[in-house]
């Protein structure tokens, strides 16, 4: 924790925000219950949150230079040349309507639409662990028309109206221009069916194994158009392999395997397929677009498809174990501060599994 600290350390003006900032930490990694601003204030002995409220809300630190100070530190310990970048956004629960962004809206971790909040992520994993990496807080045009409300949640009147696909490639963009290793890119269909942004991470080569729906329109190897269902269809039995997307908490996730060239026209060294995973208990079928060297095999494919769930397990270790959840803020500027610390937190947390799993010494949490 100690080094964690040295690296942000600098991005605080004063040396009350700069303890501050570690006792915060310290009490996102605890075993406390709870982890809101009365209880960090109460384990770091404080008769009252005014301390911490104020190292979110007003103390002058640089929010963004932690993030990739966060960013950095995971690269330097979980960093593989095959490493994978994952998208997918979660919902924080919400009451009433002063949060920044907050509306009735579809929350993945409810499975239903709910008064919340929806954070847009991106993480990243390796074979020494995974963690998340950037963050930005999405506002529906609900709070992006009206103005008045932007000011009363302190949102800068600069920030406009971003889809989650946009801001997902402006995550992927600060990752990609910082150089961190990368091998793939994979999301879920909410992200995986744009086509602008699978062109975008083409023109910046990076490979990319993305969920899409079954309509969606492939060019084929001959030059038409078919659907992706239709594509799979015509498939033989003998084009399936069963193969593992991953260690799951039960063993192995064994499905059924396929792919399709499709596209034409490949670039030297690079390839196109239309992968698809089907369930070997209900027999339903997920569809993947993906692009990556030509010499891929089909469980490279479906190792990468696998691997988006680590951003699922980053969620939960997060509101599990760092309170990435259970801020009580509704300024944009304290929910950036919560969330960038958090994932700091977790991101420790990460980095000390990985160096448990390698026989090193694990670091304490003061």
């Amino acid at each position: 924790m100690d080094r964690l600290h040295a690296r942000i350390g600098p991005r605080f003006r004063r040396s009350e925000p700069r303890l501050r900032v570690r006792q915060y930490l310290c009490g996102l990694v605890s075993g406390l219950g709870r982890k809101n601003g009365w209880t960090l204030a109460e384990q770091a002995g404080d008769v009252s949150p005014d301390g911490m409220q104020r190292l979110l809300r007003w103390a002058d630190w640089d929010v963004d230079a932690v993030r990739d100070d966060v960013r950095d530190y995971v690269v330097e310990h979980l960093g593989d040349p095959s490493g994978v970048l994952i998208v997918d956004d979660t919902g924080f629960l919400k009451k009433g309507s002063r949060s920044a962004g907050v509306q009735r809206q579809y929350s993945g971790t409810a499975g239903r639409t709910e008064n919340c909040q929806v954070g847009t992520f991106l993480a990243y994993r390796s074979a020494k662990g995974h963690a998340l990496i950037d963050r930005q807080l999405y506002l529906p045009t609900s709070w992006t028309d009206d103005r008045d409300r932007y000011r009363a949640a302190g949102i800068p009147d600069e920030v406009e109206f971003a889809t989650k696909v946009q801001m997902a490639r402006e995550m992927l963009g600060r990752a990609l221009d910082a150089g961190v290793p990368v091998g793939w890119v994979t999301m879920d269909e909410a992200y995986g069916q744009s086509k602008a942004l699978r062109v975008w991470l083409e023109q910046r080569d990076v490979g990319y194994v993305v969920a899409t729906g079954r309509n969606d329109d492939m060019i084929t190897t001959s030059m038409g158009t078919a659907r992706a269902d239709q594509l799979i269809a015509n498939l033989p039995a003998q084009a399936w392999c069963r193969l593992s997307a991953g260690a799951g908490a039960h063993g192995p996730r064994e499905y059924w395997w396929a792919r399709v060239p499709v596209r034409i026209c490949w670039q030297p060294g690079r390839g196109h397929w239309l992968l698809a995973r089907r369930s070997m208990t209900t027999g339903e079928i997920a569809y993947y677009v993906c692009y990556g060297p030509r010499r891929t095999r089909l469980v490279d494919l479906a190792r990468i498809a696998g691997a988006r769930w680590a951003i699922e397990e980053c969620f939960q270790q997060a509101k599990n174990e760092a309170g990435l959840d259970e801020y009580q803020v509704r300024d944009w500027r304290a929910w950036y501060t919560h969330i960038t610390l958090s994932m700091a937190a977790h991101a420790w947390l990460s980095v000390a599994r990985s160096l448990t799993a390698e026989g090193d010494p694990v670091p304490a949490t003061t």
